[in-house]
């Protein structure tokens, strides 16, 4: 205990903490769905640490994809020099899932980097100004993707943030008319995850597409949660069949290590390196180790990709009867679960952990429990996580 107690204060005392009440789960392994704490006491990952382990935890593969290039190189220069294989082999493979016309990709750190990268390449390409997203969206936390966020709760600390933003609702047709020929890019989710998961229509994601066309103006889908299977499909855009000009994804994408990129044609992509050159530099972003981790997933996920829709509807049947829930939202195995209140959420959340079942809240919807376990969870997995998770809601209603 003394050894629990000693890295528990120094988490208090030398880490940076990002809100008053940390959760203090120290974890001191992890395999498969399954976290360990330094009791020995596991719990079902069911949120994937956030859309990340899409291929669970520590999967032999990407360990040993890990391992072979650690043995060959780390980093050896700044990205977009050196001809590097862990790099090329990954985006030929990610390029291929994509539609023809998303044939470059520009690799970073993290999803908001990636958000960050796709803005000043929207600007360059287009000569405007103007950035169009959605209410109630999250595309991160540096300067620029916060100023894409409506939610004066999070940004009016840090003003000023970009001028020249606007937000238009989903669904909205008036909206539309938002984007003129002063727009430089829209960006939006294509399955809206911090609201609750929000499912846009079909119709008006192709009346979307159709008015960017019309003014010149790029579509950006933000896929860092939603891409590499995380909705049944490789990208949740095949949903629509409506392709962006600019595409982003990250966390799943690394298997596990930070990785996150921008994809986009090579004619649009190509503006970054002339007038002026290195429009848009990192040092890590592509990092080798990454890449080779990426890549593994990559073929994992390819694997398992077709059970997905089905263990997503497993999920949903499991808790469906249950009196408490209102609502169930879904895409694949990306889901919110509507049970009315703050209060019975947090409490739901606190039953949960102690049952050893993770689950967590969005940022914009305080009433709803999130669930996006590894796409590589067992049958036998779900009805587990399923029973444990129903008892914890019933248990938060007393």
């Amino acid at each position: 205990m003394k050894h629990i107690a000693n890295y528990r204060a120094l988490f208090l005392q030398h880490l940076a903490q990002t809100s008053p009440a940390p959760l203090m789960l120290e974890i001191e392994r992890a395999e498969g769905i399954y976290l360990y704490d330094t009791d020995g006491k596991k719990y079902i990952d069911l949120i994937s640490g956030i859309a990340v382990s899409n291929v669970g935890h520590g999967h032999p593969a990407v360990v040993k994809a890990i391992c072979e290039q650690a043995q060959k190189y780390l980093h050896t220069m700044v990205y977009g020099e050196y001809v590097q294989a862990p790099q090329v082999c990954f985006a030929q493979a990610l390029t291929s899932t994509l539609p023809p016309a998303l044939n470059t990709v520009y690799f970073t750190n993290s999803g908001a980097e990636a958000v960050e990268g796709a803005m000043k390449l929207a600007k360059r390409y287009t000569g405007r100004y103007e950035i169009i997203a959605v209410k109630n969206a999250y595309h991160g936390s540096t300067h620029g993707a916060l100023s894409l966020q409506s939610s004066e709760t999070y940004k009016r600390a840090f003003r000023p943030l970009l001028p020249f933003v606007k937000y238009i609702n989903i669904e909205s047709q008036s909206d539309l008319e938002k984007i003129t020929q002063k727009t430089a890019a829209i960006i939006i989710e294509p399955v809206r995850a911090e609201c609750g998961i929000q499912i846009p229509s079909k119709t008006w994601m192709q009346q979307l597409r159709k008015r960017c066309t019309e003014t010149g103006t790029l579509l950006i889908f933000d896929e860092i949660q939603t891409g590499m299977g995380r909705t049944g499909t490789w990208w949740a855009l095949e949903h629509y069949e409506v392709a962006p000009d600019i595409l982003l994804s990250a966390k799943s994408l690394g298997g596990g290590l930070p990785l996150g990129a921008f994809i986009a044609p090579q004619e649009i992509m190509h503006t970054l390196s002339h007038d002026p050159i290195l429009g848009h530099i990192t040092t890590f972003g592509g990092h080798p180790l990454s890449c080779a981790a990426g890549l593994a997933a990559f073929h994992i996920i390819k694997e398992v990709l077709p059970e997905v829709e089905a263990k997503g509807q497993l999920i949903e049947d499991l808790l469906s009867n249950n009196p408490h829930i209102r609502e169930i939202r879904r895409k694949g195995l990306m889901m919110a679960v509507d049970i009315g209140s703050w209060e019975k959420l947090q409490k739901t959340i606190q039953h949960a952990l102690q049952s050893g079942i993770i689950v967590d809240w969005f940022l914009f919807n305080n009433q709803s429990i999130r669930i996006a376990p590894p796409l590589t969870i067992t049958e036998e997995e779900i009805k587990e996580a399923g029973y444990l998770l129903n008892q914890a809601i019933y248990r938060a209603f007393k």
